[in-house]
């Protein structure tokens, strides 16, 4: 099929939207291994897991038997307002490299929180109100999740309760706000609401926080309020399960015009982009049906798969989540403070982490100044201004278009645009006045987060 017959987007039909999620790890060979109880360090029941999550939750996060899961209507219908997405071809990023690679994106930001998180967000409330909670806790890095959740609980009307990374809270007042508008409360972490917060301020006084803080300062509230369970944006198989819509639509949209992809690129931070943009085509790969290159991309700051360890550790800094065997740099490893980028958190999914030790898929990392070249770059040539989580994908899109410049390969790249940029103009600030410098862990300042990894046997 000739370039010309292909248009710069393509639209799927509603009815052409996925009816059921895909759960990748039916198909996979070598299950990931289970969660396990941080006191008992036996692996965690369905019983226990249900006083942290949604009951409904609960079950599709240890589900690893049913490759298809209905999506409840209700779920469709609040889908319909922004899906199905696009996908995109690159041709204006394609002539300006002068390139035979082909150039697709899958644009998940036509919607007001400006992500893929509304994707797992609306159907986490959507059990939290079928399941008659008062309302949710989380946590949110950079602030995409927390927009997502603020909305997708507006809907239900749900209470929403944030704990926000407080250098994020502080880099984006906006963000902030637009949580606020749709009517969540959004408190800086470490705070002084919480047992572990206050701990953590004792422990490290001015730190500028984690997710792993965040994340047990929303579960601790969560445990103590009535009526109140505790949601996840990424790193969980649940929030994978529900991001599969865009793996589906993406192959859905390629399968119309007969294109078959050699090359799929994603952000990585905890797994919910990545997991759920390759989810189909790795069921394809692990089923032996067909083959792609599968790349994570993560920053050369919070390099958890490229230079973590593979072990059982815990999911939040105050270690009282389950344990999860994963990539992981430490519970207690906290980005530098010139961190920009996104992608903050210590751990990855742990499907990813089984598939990228099982060597279905490579990882590679990038400095945030090259990073932000290549946002810079995306937007004065595609015109859409990139999140700058999204532009670890476009970083290694474009390198690898430039790589088939200089061989004469045809391949097709196709990435996952995970949101817009519009709430990250201090990070661009910092870009465009030369403010922004690149940070990389030595092994002395990895060294500690692994020394207090758990000694649990796998």
């Amino acid at each position: 099929m000739t370039n010309q017959k292909i248009p710069y987007k393509i639209y799927l039909e509603e009815n052409e939207m996925p009816k059921q999620w895909y759960n990748l790890r039916a198909d996979m060979k070598q299950k990931p291994e289970p969660l396990l109880n941080p006191e008992t360090l036996q692996p965690v029941t369905l019983e226990e897991l249900s006083g942290i999550f949604c009951a409904e939750l609960a079950k599709q996060e240890l589900n690893d038997t049913d490759a298809y899961i209905d999506i409840p209507e209700e779920i469709r219908k609040f889908y319909r307002m922004y899906r199905p997405s696009p996908l995109v071809r690159a041709y204006c990023l394609e002539e300006k490299l002068q390139t035979p690679a082909k150039i697709y994106y899958k644009f998940e930001g036509n919607n007001t929180s400006g992500s893929h998180k509304l994707n797992s967000a609306i159907a986490q409330a959507y059990y939290a109100k079928q399941q008659g909670l008062k309302g949710v806790t989380t946590e949110t890095g950079a602030g995409q999740w927390g927009t997502a959740l603020s909305m997708a609980c507006s809907y239900f009307d749900l209470d929403c309760q944030v704990y926000m990374v407080k250098v994020s809270y502080e880099q984006k007042p906006f963000r902030r706000e637009v949580m606020r508008t749709y009517g969540a409360s959004v408190t800086p972490s470490p705070s002084e609401t919480t047992n572990v917060g206050r701990a953590i301020l004792k422990e490290h006084p001015g730190t500028t926080g984690s997710l792993g803080c965040a994340i047990s300062e929303a579960v601790e509230k969560a445990v103590s309020t009535e009526g109140y369970r505790y949601v996840l944006g990424s790193v969980l198989n649940q929030v994978l399960l529900h991001q599969s819509v865009i793996g589906l639509e993406t192959k859905t949209a390629l399968d119309k015009y007969g294109i078959v992809p050699d090359m799929i690129i994603g952000c990585a931070g905890g797994g919910s982009n990545l997991g759920g943009l390759i989810s189909p085509f790795m069921g394809e790969k692990i089923r032996g049906e067909k083959d792609y290159q599968i790349i994570a991309v993560e920053p050369a700051s919070c390099p958890s798969l490229t230079r973590g360890k593979y072990a059982y550790d815990y999911c939040d800094t105050g270690r009282v989540c389950p344990l999860s065997k994963m990539y992981t740099l430490g519970s207690g490893f906290i980005p530098s403070a010139n961190h920009a980028g996104g992608l903050r958190y210590h751990g990855m999914s742990s499907t990813l982490s089984k598939l990228y030790d099982d060597g279905l898929m490579e990882a590679r990392s990038v400095e945030q100044t090259a990073v932000f070249e290549a946002a810079t770059e995306f937007a004065r040539i595609e015109g859409i201004l990139p999140a700058p989580e999204s532009s670890h994908a476009i970083r290694v899109a474009i390198d690898e278009a430039l790589k088939c410049k200089e061989t004469g390969e045809e391949k097709t790249i196709v990435f996952g645009l995970t949101g817009t940029g519009y709430f990250d103009m201090v990070a661009y600030e910092k870009f465009n006045n030369g403010e922004m410098s690149d940070y990389i862990p030595t092994d002395e300042d990895l060294k500690p987060g692994f020394d207090s990894l758990p000694k649990v046997n796998s």
